[in-house]
């Protein structure tokens, strides 16, 4: 599935859609360039999780963030992050298989440790405020909230 975003506003607005489908031990993978507005959809979707999201800032240096809402929310950056390995410092299973939601930016950086089943959202920056949000589901469970969550922009 393919949206087309045309400011910063609707970016936020998409993942503040999405997260009123979400119940929970979601894992949300953001992909895209530097500026892509990768935290924009995480500050939309922590919006949509009741969370403030003047808060929701890029974990960039601390790597994780946790905040809570209407359900938990971590939100994980491996952008420095040089291979899996120094994830497994993290104790990364206890957050990505927790009930609370786990967005995952940079999710690239994972190899082998990215789970079989999840969300993935890649943006791709245009030109001004444009960008192209692509949604791929892996698993039944994605593949159910990406099609709620269809539905719910459709109307």
């Amino acid at each position: 599935m393919k949206i087309l975003s045309l400011s910063a506003k609707h970016t936020s607005a998409i993942g503040k859609s999405l997260a009123r489908r979400m119940r929970g031990g979601e894992i949300i993978l953001l992909s895209g360039q530097l500026g892509a507005g990768k935290t924009v959809v995480a500050k939309g979707i922590a919006s949509g999780l009741g969370i403030d999201s003047n808060g929701v800032i890029s974990p960039t240096f601390v790597l994780l963030r946790v905040y809570e809402g209407r359900i938990g929310l971590n939100h994980f950056d491996f952008y420095r992050i040089a291979g899996p390995e120094e994830i497994f410092a993290l104790g990364y299973e206890e957050y990505f298989y927790s009930e609370a939601a786990t967005l995952i930016e940079w999710p690239e950086r994972l190899k082998f440790l990215l789970p079989k089943e999840y969300l993935k959202i890649k943006l791709i920056a245009g030109d001004k405020n444009r960008r192209q949000i692509i949604f791929e589901a892996k698993g039944k469970r994605y593949k159910e909230l990406l099609k709620g969550f269809y539905e719910d922009i459709r109307n």
